[in-house]
């Protein structure tokens, strides 16, 4: 145990707790993080978009809204373009080439907008989002209000995620305790697995395996549901403390994955090893709650917590090759 060193640094935003933190595709060394005032409880929330050069994290633009910000997601046709999802159930587009507010908003859940997703597949344009009030939205970010709604969550959606291989096709993860698997043009719901029995708060899609998914939930367990035989978990994790909060595949290793949890602590594992557990990065004093592994520098990690801390760097266990 201990804290991370390697190639980063670390950024306060003061009276913002750090929902989300999302590396941008396009430029090398620079994170979007979704913020919240007072816990997210209450107040206003910001993105904060940051840039990592020689002496540290620089602030580069800030945006506020007017209730908390739970999600961010990179455009991936337009370098400067992001989207949040907000407590008051909306969705605003930004653009950082721009000082002023969002470019657009889209107001349609009547919950918290907890969860939104870029498809990185390429030929089109879509966004996911997922909300308490237990539906999931698709969006053309081009067109004024929602494509579909997507119906059978019996409990609030954390984390929609599109596959990065399947056109059309996204992950929810809710606290009706499944994982559920969709089809943007098929009607109804694609795959239910009951996958915890516990509230689901993080999903993600393996990078080199189209039927390879993880969750992770309350009872602090990290699950791999292969889609093509899901009776049973073809690997489980323990290790965290508390709920996981957020997990995250990585885009170099097939078998590597991070997480963060409300024990404060982001965890790397490598679930073909006989004991799993790399390295436990401890240097957040407060709930865990955004994390993301770069696409443009093997190994670097961002990560954002409740204690108002942004960090980027290297853990040991990534600085050489696993």
């Amino acid at each position: 145990m201990g804290t991370a060193g390697g190639g980063g640094g670390a950024l306060r935003l003061p009276g913002l707790h750090g929902y989300a933190a999302e590396f941008s595709p396009y430029w090398p060394g620079r994170v979007a993080c979704a913020a919240a005032q007072y816990y997210g409880i209450a107040g206003c929330g910001t993105l904060a978009v940051l840039e990592q050069n020689e002496t540290g994290i620089v602030l580069l633009r800030s945006f506020d809204w007017n209730d908390g910000l739970f999600d961010v997601t990179w455009s991936e046709n337009n370098e400067h373009v992001l989207i949040t999802s907000s407590g008051d159930g909306s969705l605003q587009i930004w653009d950082t080439a721009k000082t002023r507010g969002p470019l657009q908003v889209y107001k349609e859940h009547t919950q918290e907008a907890y969860s939104v997703d870029w498809s990185q597949t390429r030929g089109e344009q879509l966004v996911v989002s997922g909300s308490w009030d237990q539906t999931a939205k698709l969006w053309d970010p081009a067109v004024g209000k929602s494509l579909r709604t997507f119906k059978g969550h019996e409990g609030v959606i954390y984390s929609t995620i599109w596959s990065p291989h399947i056109p059309g096709c996204f992950a929810s993860a809710s606290g009706d305790q499944t994982l559920r698997v969709w089809d943007v043009k098929a009607p109804g719901v694609k795959l239910v697995i009951p996958a915890h029995q516990a509230e689901i708060l993080s999903c993600d899609w393996c990078k080199y395996d189209e039927n390879l998914l993880v969750t992770g939930a309350v009872d602090c367990s990290l699950k791999g549901w292969d889609l093509r035989n899901i009776r049973q978990p073809v690997f489980v994790l323990l290790g965290h403390t508390y709920a996981i909060r957020r997990v995250k595949f990585s885009p170099f290793h097939a078998t590597l994955l991070a997480s963060c949890s409300y024990d404060f602590t982001v965890r790397f594992w490598d679930f073909s090893k006989p004991n799993p557990l790399l390295e436990t990065v401890e240097h957040h004093t407060e709930f865990t709650c955004g994390l993301d592994l770069s696409l443009h520098n093997r190994g670097q990690v961002v990560d954002c917590a409740w204690d108002e801390l942004i960090k980027i760097y290297t853990p040991s266990c990534l600085a050489v090759p696993v």
